[in-house]
């Protein structure tokens, strides 16, 4: 599933967040279990979740490139796995 695009510049070092909660409610109130994202070349300084959302820190990118950014979950349940991505553009100045 893709979540359309985002824009960052070149020096921001910025949180991305993926609200779940709506998703996990239509699976009968499940929660976050694990979360990990990838960056396609982007470096993803830090990670966190809540029982609902999922949060990455990333940095760096190329002035003009873009980059697909994705997150994983895994219900506590361990029934789900849930993709998402977005892309990521970055400014040229």
């Amino acid at each position: 599933m893709s979540l359309g695009s985002r824009t960052k510049d070149p020096a921001d070092i910025r949180n991305y967040a993926i609200d779940w909660s709506a998703w996990l409610t239509s699976q009968g109130s499940d929660t976050i279990s694990t979360s990990s994202w990838t960056g396609g070349g982007l470096t993803i300084v830090s990670n966190s979740k809540t029982s609902t959302t999922a949060t990455a820190k990333v940095s760096g990118g190329t002035a003009g490139a873009s980059y697909i950014v994705s997150n994983t979950i895994v219900t506590a349940t361990g029934t789900q796995t849930r993709k998402v991505s977005f892309q990521l553009d970055v400014d040229t100045q």
